[in-house]
């Protein structure tokens, strides 16, 4: 089982943490993190070391204690991570500008 952990590549590794991104749901509506445009970037290394940067809808966001500890859990649930590590940013701030148009859609913004 270790060889296909060694073998996975990191775009491949990047691609699941996507998956598992779309399963985590801001509380406060009804899309993912990753199609309302909370994750600005995943960065997988060699060591499949991964960093997450992300934002919050507000700085006063009522899960802002919560979501990124969930975010990293889930993450590191992943076999092949080795560790994880989330961190928020305010700059740029979020914006429904960066939700994808399947959110939008889901909310009625388009």
């Amino acid at each position: 089982m270790s060889e296909a952990i060694e073998e996975m590549d990191t775009t491949e590794l990047g691609e699941k943490i996507v998956k598992v991104l779309k399963t985590i749901y801001d509380p406060e509506i009804p899309v993912d993190i990753y199609e309302l445009g909370l994750i600005y970037d995943v960065f997988v290394n060699e060591e499949h070391d991964v960093k997450i940067l992300m934002t919050l809808t507000s700085p006063n966001c009522p899960v802002a204690e919560t979501l990124p500890v969930e975010v990293e859990e889930k993450v590191k649930s992943i076999d092949a991570v080795k560790d994880a590590e989330v961190e928020i940013t305010f700059d740029p701030p979020w914006t429904q500008d960066l939700m994808s148009e399947e959110a939008k859609l889901e909310l009625g913004l388009l």
